[in-house]
């Protein structure tokens, strides 16, 4: 996920996608474990969103207050 369309992302909305994203990551870091993982630099993608949608959180929260 592109940090702009992160951006343009409402708080709910970022919520929302970090919860998808932190899934996906639990069953990527499962898959690996148990060697089902074929592309392994998705975890890496996916740890990278979760920084950006979190950052996106954070400034967002900040803009609120």
């Amino acid at each position: 996920m592109k940090a702009q369309a992160v951006q343009k992302l409402d708080l709910a909305g970022c919520q929302a996608q970090l919860l998808v994203l932190l899934e996906e990551q639990f069953r990527l870091r499962m898959q690996h474990a148990t060697g089902q993982l074929a592309k392994t630099s998705r975890l890496r993608t996916v740890r990278r969103d979760i920084a950006r949608v979190r950052t996106a959180i954070t400034v967002k929260k900040e803009a609120h207050s």
